[in-house]
């Protein structure tokens, strides 16, 4: 899907008008406000029904810009950016004191990131050549606070509706799950959400694994909510050796159920919905929230989700595993 040259001469009119518009990333769909204008950033967050104190991850059309949003840069961190960007890494910095509260959250560190989907970066160069200065396009994903991330532009347009003025449509997100979130701000560098950059990837430009911490003391991040990436309908995460035996007892209660799992259905006791995601991380992240929102749509009583390998190589899955049960079931 390539968006048409009056396409992108909208979202940068709308844009810069202190509109919202919503944008592929190689991640998730974002829905984008200009960075630097506080009353654009406000309409992010009612459209969002997203808590004030959240933090937005700004997304900028290159490198050079970094300076303009960033006070302190270490080189680490221009390291992991020559490493990483164009791609699915969130660097937290120092941010420059122009920077609006609305955007960090009132901290005092931004969340910056040059991302690699075509789309977004011809519509992040085509609004820095419009605005000048300061030109960042903050964007979390477009749907409502807490929910299942959107892939596709069908999945914005079911999520938020009349509440975007445009939707640019790149096609379905490579990627599937959230940037990896790398704090650069306080010294050694943290992960503060995994993501598709796994530890490995970074270990071999830091020349150690970072460690991994989601603890109150760092800062506050995108999508690092207990309760988050959730469907409406109740979740549970059971273990491949007792699935069948769960889907029994839920069969003999008289509920329905939708599975969620990288191996072929039983035959014995089928379930209501069975969906069969890759049993490789990088697939099975790809096709998570589009399975979750299809299980959604199914009219089942539970969604059932057989319990991942370990290893480090799921940990970002793992993650928004976790968050989506915690956060399921919740009108």
């Amino acid at each position: 899907m390539t968006p048409s040259d009056a396409d992108y001469q909208r979202a940068v009119d709308l844009l810069l008008a202190g509109e919202l518009v919503a944008l592929p990333t190689e991640t998730v769909y974002g829905l984008g406000a200009d960075a630097a204008n506080p009353a654009a950033v406000a309409k992010i967050f009612a459209a969002k029904g997203r808590p004030a104190d959240h933090p937005l991850i700004v997304h900028l059309a290159g490198h050079d810009a970094v300076e303009a949003w960033a006070e302190q840069v270490p080189d680490v961190a221009w390291e992991l950016m020559e490493t990483f960007w164009p791609g699915p890494l969130t660097l937290i910095l120092k941010k420059q004191a122009w920077v609006p509260d609305a955007v960090t959250g009132g901290q005092d560190t931004v969340g910056l990131r040059v991302p690699g989907h075509p789309v977004a970066l011809e519509l992040l160069r085509r609004f820095a050549t419009a605005k000048g200065s300061h030109a960042g396009i903050a964007a979390p994903s477009a749907n409502r606070f807490g929910r299942i991330s959107p892939t596709t532009a069908a999945h914005v347009a079911e999520e938020l509706g009349e509440a975007v003025p445009l939707i640019l449509d790149g096609g379905p997100c490579a990627v599937g799950i959230e940037s990896t979130i790398i704090d650069c701000s306080r010294g050694e560098p943290v992960v503060l959400r995994p993501g598709h950059i796994s530890p490995l990837h970074l270990e071999a430009v830091l020349g150690k694994a970072p460690a991994i911490e989601t603890s109150h003391g760092a800062p506050r991040v995108s999508g690092s909510l207990e309760a988050h990436y959730a469907p409406i309908t109740p979740l549970r995460v059971v273990t491949g050796e007792r699935l069948l035996d769960f889907l029994n007892a839920q069969r003999h209660r008289g509920g329905t159920c939708g599975v969620i799992s990288p191996n072929q259905p039983p035959q014995a006791g089928m379930p209501h919905a069975w969906r069969m995601l890759p049993a490789d991380p990088v697939g099975y992240a790809h096709d998570l929230y589009a399975a979750l929102r299809d299980m959604d749509h199914a009219g089942v009583d539970l969604i059932v989700v057989e319990a991942l390998p370990a290893g480090a190589e799921w940990t970002a899955v793992a993650d928004r595993l976790r968050r989506a049960a915690a956060g399921a079931g919740q009108n």
